[in-house]
């Protein structure tokens, strides 16, 4: 499983499940390959930052470490940018008062304000200044939407140079070029709400997915559970068990997974840096 097969790699997943984590872990693989790579948070930026070792991340892309390169997104300067690089509209206009003023029409108007977001995701893998650009994406309850935003945005508009850029999302999107990377917990609800995403994903089909990642999982303790039963400290014996039922349980979750890669549980107390790091580790291309 391969998710650098692509020039787009957007990462989904429930809430809570570590989006950002794997999204961040993602972006420093690819660079460890002397990859030149772009990290975008699409939505709430705060996770990202956290786990590429920053405060914050701004809307120019700033440079992390070794051919790695962070932004998040501002609908705002990016609605700014749109109208001035996408519609043709001159770069000295001074548009973005009048941007902020058409973020409140954003939230409204159907498929704007994702297309808005995901259009400014796919200006930077058009402008190849970037081998791979890993988006750190909405939640796949959300992911849907921000996905048929272009072609509910052609949809609205007959035709003309807005069209013309929506279409092209759009067909960026399909592309060989693009890729989803779903992100899950090996428990009831977040596997749920996965499938029944890829099942929308397979039957519209507006990107490819590259793979079903399946994090922190927990392997097994070695340990029958006789020998438990026979170990002294209560404690150790509590723990012990407890690592058992978790295995099992996630046993069974994963199996109703199609062919997946996995994330480890990262015994310890580690920042959010580390925990990205300790996952790229992981990543086996």
């Amino acid at each position: 499983m391969d998710p650098f097969d692509a020039r787009l790699l957007i990462v989904t997943g429930k809430g809570g499940v570590g989006r950002s984590a794997a999204a961040a872990a993602f972006a420093l693989a690819a660079a460890r390959q002397s990859k030149r790579v772009l990290a975008v948070a699409m939505t709430d930026s705060s996770g990202l930052a956290a786990h590429l070792g920053r405060t914050s991340l701004t809307y120019k892309p700033k440079q992390i470490g070794p051919y790695l390169f962070g932004l998040a997104i501002d609908r705002a300067r990016a609605l700014d940018e749109y109208l001035k690089l996408q519609l043709g509209i001159g770069t000295r206009a001074p548009l973005l008062p009048i941007a902020r003023s058409l973020e409140a029409m954003a939230e409204t108007v159907p498929g704007i304000r994702d297309v808005i977001t995901i259009g400014k995701v796919l200006f930077e893998v058009q402008s190849e200044e970037w081998d791979l650009v890993v988006a750190d994406g909405p939640p796949t309850g959300q992911i849907m939407s921000y996905l048929r935003a272009p072609r509910t945005v052609a949809g609205l508009i007959p035709g003309g140079r807005a069209r013309r850029q929506a279409d092209t999302m759009a067909e960026t999107l399909a592309s060989a070029d693009s890729a989803l990377a779903m992100v899950t917990l090996a428990e009831e609800l977040p596997v749920t709400e996965t499938l029944e995403a890829l099942a929308e994903l397979q039957a519209e089909n507006p990107i490819r997915v590259s793979g079903i990642w399946a994090n922190r999982v927990i392997e097994p303790l070695g340990v029958s559970e006789t020998s438990l039963e026979e170990v002294a400290s209560l404690a150790a014996r509590n723990a012990g068990l407890l690592h058992r039922g978790l295995y099992e349980n996630q046993r069974r979750w994963r199996k109703h997974l199609p062919d997946h890669g996995r994330l480890p549980f990262l015994f310890g107390v580690h920042g959010p840096a580390r925990v990205a790091s300790l996952l790229a580790d992981e990543i086996v291309t």
